[in-house]
């Protein structure tokens, strides 16, 4: 099923490269954790970086309670929040051409503060995003941290999506040229794990750590 596409969220530039179906959206959405967030305070424009979780037609965002995007976002002012893949370099042969590989999605909503059962679940769905079976692995949040944190629950209104892919699409008379030209594929690894020198005795890697060096 497609959000509803208007002037707010349609790709303009390229327009065969957006896509608005859930699936598509979601399958951004869920290859991440970290989005950038805008809005707007007293004509001032803010883009945060920070951590998410989706959870259905949700996305839940934490922070503190006393911070800026906290605080204004709360009131129900509108957002936007934006997650980016890079997935390779496209390296043409004229510099006007080069590009990017990339899967990108835009999401636009206002986002209400969450309390009681609904705020634990939605610390338990930000950190299952971050790094799945972690949660279950650690101390829960007492009381005193959960005060100090702010919760937000967006309602997905509107979203778009757009990806790149493929080899570079230089001028037809260009493919002559002695240079090279092709992609550089990109991707995200984890490497070793650096224990806490706190840790005494040393205990053995976590099952969730373990499933995330596997990658």
């Amino acid at each position: 099923m497609d959000y509803p596409v208007s002037d707010r969220n349609s790709v303009r530039r390229l327009p065969k490269r957006g896509h608005y179906d859930r699936k598509t959206i979601f399958g951004i959405l869920d290859d991440s954790f970290l989005c950038h967030v805008g809005f707007e305070v007293d004509g001032q424009p803010w883009v945060i970086p920070t951590a998410y979780g989706r959870d259905g037609e949700v996305l839940y965002l934490h922070g503190s309670s006393k911070s800026r995007m906290i605080r204004h976002l709360a009131t129900g002012a509108p957002l936007c929040l934006t997650v980016t893949h890079l997935d390779g370099l496209v390296l043409a042969r004229s510099a006007f051409h080069h590009s990017m590989n990339y899967r990108s999605a835009v999401i636009f909503g206002t986002a209400t503060l969450v309390e009681g059962e609904e705020k634990m679940h939605a610390l338990e769905v930000i950190s299952e995003q971050i790094l799945k079976g972690r949660w279950a692995e650690v101390r829960q949040p007492n009381p005193i941290e959960l005060k100090a944190t702010g919760v937000l629950k967006i309602n997905i209104e509107q979203a778009s999506a757009k990806i790149r892919t493929g080899p570079p699409g230089d001028e037809p008379e260009d493919h002559a040229l002695p240079i090279w030209a092709g992609v550089v594929p990109a991707e995200h690894t984890w490497k070793e794990p650096l224990p806490d020198p706190a840790m005494d005795p040393p205990h053995e890697l976590p099952l969730s750590v373990k499933a995330l060096s596997r990658k």
